[in-house]
């Protein structure tokens, strides 16, 4: 069991809740990592094997996300204890809803994250009542449909190709096929690229001369990630991180490429589309061996950049324009991966290093302004 208590230290967390309901078996548990920029904004997550530790080091994460896109919330993250497949999925929702009803909205604002869809954020705003508690909801309730719109994934697409000459005819491979996979999948084939590998849970997929994307995505909206296994030809797990590419994506999960691995990949460029999918240690390996990374809250900050939209707008009965979204998480986006790719080849460092810099002096300013520290 993690020690709260190690879990501090100079930056936060400020507060963490953990939270139980007896009736549907819910378990679940809150981090706020750090407001002195504005009130905690951040992903809920639900999975059987959800933990706080993990928790915590997302809500970090988003600490730093919310600094380096320089928008005026707080690093904050939950997860919920919880089968998302189960059929009681809905009870257990409105139960985590329930118990943190006394943060949520006015220190928490939730949002989606792995195991949660939109009709997820509806639910938690009906539970509570209150429309600001859950950002992402279906466009029917006046909400910005994250997934459905693909966000997250098409700012990745935008900042490896803002990072290359150009895309057309550039090979990737993207590791995972959930709502941050199949939108960078979607939109690199847009920019031209060949998408070459994509993988899910069931397997991974390889062709040299590109992948049909669209066949692909016409499957996932029919079977969801089981769309790997019914295009056929699937490889082992793991495979796609090895195929010669241009642009690798790792969109799954935290942690899946360590030293090893970093060692191992035959690639110009990662693209991080999942929050902490590489050790410190491969971020050492990689740099030596003269790969660009585009660190995580930097390339996978197009959902905050909606959320931002949606925040703002939240009480407002007028619909938030899509395309001054997409706009926006195109521009924001590029220039962070810029700024942060060019300062690690000046310095000589590794570009998570200059990305964790340029969002700590951020936050460290808004922390002495307000008294914090001195």
């Amino acid at each position: 069991m993690t020690d709260l208590l190690q879990l501090i230290d100079e930056w936060g967390p400020e507060k963490v809740v953990t939270v139980s309901d007896r009736r549907s078996g819910m378990r679940g548990v809150l981090v706020i990592d750090n407001t002195a920029r504005g009130m905690g904004k951040g992903g809920t997550r639900m999975g059987p094997d959800v933990s706080t530790g993990e928790i915590a080091r997302l809500a970090r994460v988003m600490t730093w996300k919310w600094a380096a896109v320089d928008l005026f919330f707080g690093g904050a993250k939950a997860g919920i204890v919880f089968d998302p497949a189960s059929p009681d999925k809905e009870r257990a929702l409105r139960a985590f809803a329930r118990a943190l009803s006394n943060e949520v909205p006015r220190e928490y604002v939730l949002g989606l994250d792995m195991g949660l869809t939109e009709r997820d954020a509806a639910i938690v705003q009906d539970e509570l009542g209150d429309r600001g508690a859950m950002m992402g909801a279906p466009a029917s309730l006046g909400g910005l449909p994250y997934d459905e719109l693909g966000v997250t994934g098409y700012g990745v697409a935008e900042v490896a190709d803002e990072l290359s000459e150009s895309l057309r005819g550039k090979r990737v491979a993207i590791q995972g096929f959930g709502a941050v996979g199949a939108a960078a999948a979607r939109r690199f084939a847009e920019l031209g690229a060949l998408v070459v590998a994509v993988s899910s849970v069931n397997g991974a997929l390889h062709d040299p001369d590109g992948l049909d994307v669209a066949r692909l995505l016409a499957l996932r909206a029919e079977v969801g990630e089981a769309a790997v296994t019914e295009y056929g030809r699937v490889r082992p797990l793991g495979s796609e991180l090895l195929v010669a590419c241009d642009v690798l994506v790792p969109a799954a999960t935290q942690d899946v490429i360590d030293k090893d691995w970093a060692g191992r990949v035959d690639t110009a460029m990662v693209v991080e589309g999942a929050n902490l999918p590489t050790t410190p240690a491969a971020q050492e390996v990689l740099a030596s061996r003269g790969i660009t990374v585009v660190p995580d809250f930097i390339a996978n900050a197009g959902g905050v950049v909606a959320a931002a939209f949606g925040m703002d707008a939240r009480y407002s009965p007028f619909p938030v324009e899509v395309a001054k979204v997409m706009a926006a998480v195109s521009t924001k986006l590029r220039a962070n991966a810029a700024l942060v790719v060019r300062g690690a080849r000046e310095r000589g460092v590794t570009s998570h290093e200059v990305a964790r810099s340029l969002a700590q002096e951020r936050v460290l300013a808004a922390m002495r302004a307000k008294g914090q520290v001195t």
